[in-house]
């Protein structure tokens, strides 16, 4: 058997990600042990209504998360909580647990709980008559059954240790540590555990040895019980009061922790919070030694002595016939924990074929590296945004010249006013009180073939003719009507050869300048020159210009669009930022910028049946 932690313990753990990780640690016992997983919920108020995915071997199972326990209990049929929370919020999670008609049993892993606050849940437990285990108690283990926290360690900890199957004898420790070491020294010299509970090193625990010796007496497949304990309080006198009241079934093996205390002075502290020796001597680790030897208990004089300690009593049980040998499984022959994918790829042992494929960049290091140039080393060497957009869009470092240009064609496209479709439909947004990364969405939608889109289309068909007419403007031209249309990039509503694009010329002016070889935007200058002789506003307008330079510069055709979404979502933030600030309120359209042209007021006809 086991004491309160068995097979029909069902858990809810209160706390968020910590909780969830000691979750699971308990999956993995269950996978290790054959059992299904007995967490049921976890009570989380920030996740209320999500689920938490816990693997038991190669199974995925999604645990309900709650806002409060009273919603978990009735929804699950739970019975045990462990507390997992800050210190801040352990004792009302404790106290709902305590109030709580359905929980049996409350293990609490949180260290630093209050003194005062100890007492409370002491009181409480013992009114409720509930096993309260804890502060700062690593949790329960019964092998073969039931891990409650973290208790046991990591996978092959539980193998070596026998965690897998009962074994005889029983543990209790102060010190969570100290349980793992004891239960993997019980599994070499003897057939390993009943159950193992760690109650917590502070001052005032809520639950003591004397309560789990009971329980141990009173089970049958417990033979012996391995007390741990260590200096300060009174709980391994009290354990030594209750072994030599009477006879008892269990034998008893003691060791205690601090006797290096008697060479320091009285009243240090050491570690856990109740680990400190009264100034007068009381609690002292040697007193608690000779009160155990005196109650007729097994105390080896060292630690190291344990072991054999335990060998002795496990011969003497099995020689008068108490116990039998239990098998002992290899590891081949126990579930193995399942691996992730990752592990056997970093192994070299499994080849898997690619989701996607990444030529730009590679997060895997210390930093992203962008063309595989370290971010940091590129700003330290003083290169600057537009040769970033440069290695992430052309997949090459384009030179100071060419980011001059990318740098003044994003603050020239970073806004055109309140206005145009874009601009307009991240004002509407905003002043409907939507959130800044949906605003600017809403406004990047806009973005396509009559809102910033002929930077592409410009830039395909300048392409184009510059490659297949070359100097036969009005063949282009003739071409572009016959199969396209208007071309692309040119002309404007305002602006005309009389009113010039200001952005336009400041472009060209600069790389001619710079000595940038430009032969698209020859091209396209050279169409301007026929398209305005036609009609004044034919002109070359910003996006047409912006495509002809950055084709000349090598940038892809499918990116040219990227520098109007680049640039213009710097200007749709600011109009974001701007309606928050001066309080924008909802937009409706005004009547008379509708054409109602509806039918007048109709009768509405009988429905026909």
């Amino acid at each position: 058997m086991s004491i309160f932690a068995d097979e029909n313990s069902s858990v809810v753990v209160v706390g968020g990600p910590a909780g969830v990780t000691a979750a699971k640690r308990m999956a993995e016992f269950c996978h290790l042990a054959g059992r299904e997983l007995y967490v049921k919920a976890f009570v989380f108020p920030p996740d209320a209504g999500k689920t938490a995915d816990l693997n038991v071997g190669n199974k995925i199972i999604s645990v309900p998360i709650f806002k409060t326990l009273k919603e978990a209990t009735d929804n699950t049929d739970v019975n045990t909580v462990l507390v997992f929370v800050a210190p801040s919020r352990a004792t009302q999670a404790a106290m709902d647990a305590l109030d709580n008609p359905q929980i049996k049993v409350i293990s609490m892993i949180t260290e630093g709980v209050p003194e005062k606050d100890a007492k409370l849940l002491i009181k409480r437990s013992k009114e409720t008559g509930k096993i309260m285990n804890g502060p700062s108690a690593i949790g329960v283990m019964s092998a073969g059954k039931c891990r409650i926290g973290v208790v046991g360690g990591e996978y092959n900890n539980l193998i070596l240790s026998k965690l897998y199957r009962p074994g005889s004898f029983g543990v209790l420790t102060k010190s969570g540590g100290l349980s793992n070491e004891i239960m993997w020294i019980i599994s070499q010299f003897a057939d390993g555990i009943t159950t193992a509970i760690g109650i917590g090193g502070d001052a005032y625990p809520c639950s003591d040895f004397v309560t789990y010796l009971d329980m141990f007496e009173n089970d049958p497949e417990t033979k012996a019980v391995v007390i741990v304990g260590e200096m300060g309080g009174n709980l391994e006198e009290d354990a030594a009061e209750w072994y030599a009241a009477k006879k008892r079934r269990i034998k008893l093996i003691g060791v205690i922790a601090g006797f290096c205390q008697e060479k320091l002075p009285a009243g240090m502290k050491f570690g856990h919070a109740g680990a400190k020796e009264g100034k007068h001597g009381e609690g002292s680790a040697r007193g608690k030694a000779d009160a155990l030897k005196k109650a007729g208990a097994i105390v080896p004089e060292t630690f190291g002595g344990l072991g054999p300690a335990i060998k002795k009593v496990y011969e003497e049980l099995k020689a008068a016939g108490e116990v039998e040998e239990k098998p002992v499984l290899t590891a081949d022959q126990l579930p193995k924990l399942p691996q992730k994918v990752e592990h056997f790829v970093e192994q070299g042992e499994m080849l898997v074929e690619p989701l996607i494929k990444s030529t730009i960049a590679d997060d895997r290091g210390e930093e992203p590296m962008y063309g595989g140039y370290p971010a940091s080393e590129l700003i330290d060497a003083g290169y600057d945004i537009p040769h970033v957009i440069g290695l992430l869009w052309t997949k090459k470092l384009i030179s100071q010249k060419e980011a001059e240009v990318v740098r003044r064609i994003i603050m020239l496209s970073a806004d055109h006013g309140p206005c145009v479709s874009g601009a307009f439909a991240t004002i509407m947004a905003a002043c409907a009180g939507i959130g800044l990364s949906q605003a600017v969405a809403a406004g990047l939608i806009m973005i396509g073939p009559r809102f910033g889109g002929a930077v592409t289309d410009a830039g395909k068909y300048f392409d184009h003719g510059y490659k297949k007419f070359n100097d036969d403007i009005p063949g282009f031209l003739g071409w572009m009507k016959k199969n396209v249309g208007p071309v692309p990039g040119i002309g404007h509503r305002v602006k005309s050869v009389k009113n010039p694009d200001k952005r336009v010329k400041s472009l060209i002016a600069h790389v001619k300048e710079a000595g940038i070889e430009t032969p698209r935007l020859d091209f396209a200058l050279r169409v301007e020159e026929v398209t305005t002789a036609k009609k004044g506003n034919l002109i070359l307008n910003v996006d047409g210009c912006m495509a002809a330079i950055l084709t000349d510069m090598g940038f892809p055709n499918a990116s040219l669009n990227g520098f109007f979404i680049l640039a213009r979502t710097i200007g749709l933030i600011g109009h974001w930022g701007d309606q928050k600030r001066n309080g924008g309120r909802l937009i409706r359209i005004f009547n008379y910028l509708v054409n109602y042209a509806v039918p007048g007021r109709k009768k509405v006809p009988p429905l026909d049946k």
